[in-house]
């Protein structure tokens, strides 16, 4: 069964940090491109940041140079730092695989995401 379970999320004044984490079961982690995404109020699912199997990164323009993603292969787990954040980055983030692959295809396998909420 293949599950993502996200943690760490929380409510952070603007400027502050926060870490994610996600621990995934049911796929073969280590080689897959994992991915976090956000969805903020009114607006579809985004595409946060990647990385690869080897711990190559790609990140979306409004998060580059404040958050970072990374992984560890012995615990199944990816995580996002986010650090300066801005009340914009108020959102649900979620972790998945990388888009298109047969699981994110699927819909079924979105977790319950953790709500990060920045004030000004």
């Amino acid at each position: 069964q293949v599950q993502f379970v996200e943690s760490g999320g929380g409510l952070v004044q603007a400027g502050g940090s926060l870490r994610l984490s996600c621990a995934a079961s049911g796929i073969p982690f280590s080689i897959n491109t994992m991915g976090w995404y956000r969805q903020a109020p009114g607006k579809q699912r985004v595409l946060v940041a990647l990385i690869s199997s080897g711990g190559g990164t790609n990140y979306a323009e409004f998060v580059k140079g404040r958050f970072t993603i990374s992984r560890d292969n012995a615990k199944n787990t990816v995580y996002l730092q986010m650090n300066s954040l801005k009340p914009e980055d108020t959102a649900v983030y979620y972790c998945n695989t990388e888009p298109w692959t047969t699981v994110w295809l699927s819909g079924d396998y979105w977790g319950q995401g953790n709500q990060v909420t920045v004030s000004s």
